[in-house]
């Protein structure tokens, strides 16, 4: 009789995996986010408006639209250690591009460059690390390896201004090549994916007919149109807090870092504690709560942020900042282990590909648009304004969703 083959996933060597995706996408983060904590510095040495600022972000998330699927579906297929080390490699070359650029043109075509190296990350390493975990560790494996982002963020955050300080934002973008290059390195050296006994066999190539099929899907949707509010919602605070803190509440720019820092930092213990509730919630089949939560309670903190005078005391905002970082950046965690626990086995990197492609265009269009709102009124409010509604909306929209499946599941 032959052995059945041994389970990996209940080995030790899990806990190692989970540490270097999380350091993994800390330091693709370190880049992505970072350009929000240099956004304020671009703005003054190369006289940009807040439209062109929001292009700046368009240009680095850009090419993620059109080869996310595509990766996706290759990680159903191919080694993620391969995928992932060419991908930072990419992010590598672009930063260097980005480091020498003359002008505002060459630094959005490098940033296209970072955002295709960047694109292997997120799918890569979630999908790495559902591979090692399962059942009731899924949440809580998930929301740490998804606070990588903003505790990389957090060090951009802290550590961008102090350099831009010193040597200027080219050394910053320069600096941030070994930070790119060390994460990817140490990723793929250690990591390898688990022996499984219960591997899933190769699903079909990738087809339109496929691809609609899965979309269709009830849990598809609730990912799509909830993912493309929070998203752009997280990308539109993350971009404008600085410049908002500045124009709002008379904050300089490196003290306005200190709260960018302090709400990556509650997003990232956001995304582990929200995900260890989904945990929760997924024993009685709510695993999608969390995420419906993390939309209310937004709206909630920018509607406060809205009607914040403008000499309250700082605590105030201070802690209206945490409780916005904790949801309106913790979301991301339980919404990946829902879309890994919801995905058929043989197919989650195409899904994950899937859903953050929708996600991409959000973060494409949202900050220029913000951008346009902003110059177009002068007042934040208008920004704040319309992700409000963007929510509210979306939140419509997935209850009138749930009505119509509830007929065909009955």
């Amino acid at each position: 009789m032959t052995a059945l083959p041994h389970d990996s996933r209940n080995s030790p060597y899990r806990w190692l995996i989970l540490a270097v995706a999380t350091v993994l996408q800390a330091g693709a983060a370190f880049v992505t986010q970072g350009i929000a904590a240099l956004a304020g510095y671009l703005q003054k040495d190369l006289h940009l408006s807040a439209t062109q600022v929001g292009f700046l972000v368009t240009a680095s998330t850009l090419a993620p639209i059109f080869t996310l699927l595509f990766v996706g579906d290759l990680l159903d297929r191919k080694s993620e250690r391969a995928i992932i080390g060419a991908g930072m490699l990419i992010m590598a070359l672009g930063l260097v591009g980005a480091g020498v650029a003359p002008g505002f043109l060459a630094l959005c075509a490098a940033l296209f460059v970072v955002g295709m190296g960047y694109s292997t990350v997120q799918p890569g390493g979630s999908r790495s690390v559902s591979q090692w975990f399962k059942g009731h560790q899924l949440g809580i494996a998930m929301g740490v390896r998804q606070a990588g982002l903003p505790l990389g963020g957090a060090a951009a955050a802290a550590v961008l201004p102090f350099v831009v300080g010193l040597q200027g934002w080219r050394a910053a973008f320069l600096w941030s090549v070994a930070v790119v290059l060390a994460a990817g390195a140490l990723f793929w050296a250690i990591y390898r994916p688990p022996t499984l006994p219960d591997r899933p066999a190769k699903r079909p190539v990738l087809t339109v007919f496929f691809l609609v099929r899965m979309v269709r899907q009830r849990w598809m949707q609730r990912v799509v149109w909830s993912g493309m509010a929070l998203v752009g919602t997280q990308y539109g605070i993350v971009v404008f807090l600085m410049l908002f803190l500045r124009d709002r509440f008379g904050l300089p720019l490196h003290e306005g870092s200190w709260l960018l820092l302090l709400i990556q930092l509650c997003g990232g213990v956001g995304r582990i504690a929200l995900s260890v509730w989904s945990d929760r919630c997924g024993k009685t089949g709510k695993r999608f709560l969390p995420v419906t939560v993390c939309m209310l309670v937004t709206c909630v903190g920018l509607l406060a942020l809205v009607g914040l005078p403008v000499d309250a005391p700082r605590p105030w905002l201070f802690g209206l900042i945490a409780v916005l970082g904790f949801f309106a950046l913790g979301w991301y965690g339980p919404w990946v282990t829902y879309i890994a626990d919801s995905a058929p086995a043989d197919s989650v990197g195409l899904a994950l590909g899937a859903a953050m492609t929708v996600n991409q265009i959000a973060i494409v269009l949202t900050p220029p648009a913000l951008g346009m709102i902003h110059d177009a009124t002068r007042h934040y409010d208008a920004v704040w304004g319309t992700l409000i509604g963007w929510i509210l909306a979306t939140l419509v929209l997935l209850r009138a969703l749930d009505r119509i499946h509830q007929p065909r599941t009955a």
